[in-house]
């Protein structure tokens, strides 16, 4: 017998939320047993949890959150899970609860856009009060995503003009000079990215319509000098490939009535050796002024498939060896 173990019984509406608990062929349920040592007993309407006080605790925290989001009628992902089961781990299981309440905003086709993480929801506040706004973190988290969100968001409130996206002209291993076709040609497969999240959100008509009237503007950060940019919501994306004086020619762009988000990972630096990033050196250079946020996301905010955030964590690991 386990020591201080305890038994807690939990009761179901119906099947159907039993259904969706425990997920296509249990899925979810296999995944929390695998996270949490607690044993879990399914009859009917009544799920049984026994083990040690600790972990039973948690359980019960987990599944009363989920059945809360499940009779919100929120559809839970294999990644909801998992977020959920490393937050109870902690008892931290109830901050998902604010989480999915609000949405950002609505894709063109009506599905709602919500924050994921408790990471990204501190994200969209940050950008939502300042005016500076690095979002520091690997792939899959969501930065470049959401600050196109909040951008397009912007916009149809009329609290800004435009929206100016820009990514550095460093591409992983590749020179853009190689590349057939004009600039615009050259330019586009590289902001790819940037135009993947505006479809998302606007419907691609809706984008080349925007990008005709100059509603949005994309394009590589070379074209940002000389420019004062004023009421525009401006998106710097893979800031770690900017030189520090690249960095510094962007920021002080900065016009009245205008947002500044800058994305980036800095274990992803393809710069050319012995060259520093923008990125980096903004971080050092500019975290203690008060009016520019800085929010640091890490694996636990991957939004992608589950298998990304293993990878991520594995590379660290090898990389702390």
């Amino acid at each position: 017998m386990v020591e201080n173990a305890q038994s807690v019984k939990l009761t179901l509406k119906n099947p159907a939320e039993g259904l969706a608990l425990f997920g296509p062929q249990d899925k979810f349920l296999h995944l929390i047993e695998r996270e949490i040592e607690a044993q879990i007993f399914t009859r009917e309407e009544e799920i049984t949890i026994q083990g040690a006080a600790g972990e039973v605790n948690s359980l019960q925290q987990l599944f009363e959150v989920l059945l809360q989001l499940i009779r919100n009628n929120y559809t839970l992902t294999e990644r909801d899970v998992l977020y959920a089961v490393e937050l109870a781990k902690q008892m931290k299981a109830d901050q998902l609860l604010d989480l999915f309440k609000g949405e950002i905003t609505t894709t063109h086709r009506g599905k709602p856009i919500r924050v994921k993480t408790i990471g990204q929801r501190q994200y969209v506040s940050t950008i939502k009060k300042k005016d500076i706004v690095f979002g520091i973190g690997p792939a899959g988290t969501g930065k470049t995503y959401l600050a196109v969100v909040l951008a397009v968001t912007k916009l149809k409130e009329g609290a800004v003009k435009r929206i100016v996206l820009t990514r550095p002209a460093v591409e992983a291993g590749e020179s853009l000079g190689f590349l057939p076709g004009d600039l615009q040609e050259k330019v586009d497969p590289y902001l790819r990215p940037l135009y993947d999240a505006l479809n998302d959100v606007l419907g691609p008509e809706q984008v080349a319509k925007s990008l005709e009237r100059g509603l949005i503007e994309i394009a590589p950060l070379a074209y940002m000098r000389g420019r004062t940019l004023d009421d525009s919501f401006i998106i710097l994306d893979e800031a770690q490939n900017t030189t520090p004086e690249q960095m510094k020619m962007f920021l002080t762009r900065l016009g009245f009535g205008s947002k500044m988000v800058i994305t980036g990972d800095v274990t992803q630096i393809d710069l050319p050796r012995g060259k520093s990033s923008g990125l980096v050196e903004a971080n050092r250079i500019l975290r203690n002024i008060e009016e520019i946020g800085f929010i640091y996301f890490d694996e636990q905010d991957v939004v992608r498939h589950s298998l990304v955030q293993k990878i991520i964590i594995a590379y660290n690991e090898e990389k702390d060896k």
